[in-house]
């Protein structure tokens, strides 16, 4: 499979603003109102679920960045 490298690009933007995101999110968790233990866990498990996500889109995208191109 082939990605150009204005989609790799993208791809690698995507992820770093996820990671962003989602690490913002958690440390805004821990300064918030106190809520429910559970909402702590889901919220918690949302936010490990995204950065795996981020880092496997990263890893795709840099591949294709760095992939040698052809004709």
């Amino acid at each position: 499979m082939n990605i150009s490298r204005r989609a790799s690009g993208f791809v690698l933007g995507l992820a770093a603003f996820m990671i962003f995101e989602w690490l913002m999110l958690a440390k805004n968790l821990g300064s918030g109102p106190g809520r429910p233990t559970a909402y702590y866990v889901l919220h918690g498990i949302l936010v490990c679920v995204n950065i795996v996500l981020a880092v496997i889109l990263g890893v795709i995208g840099w591949r294709a960045w760095a992939s040698p191109r052809r004709g």
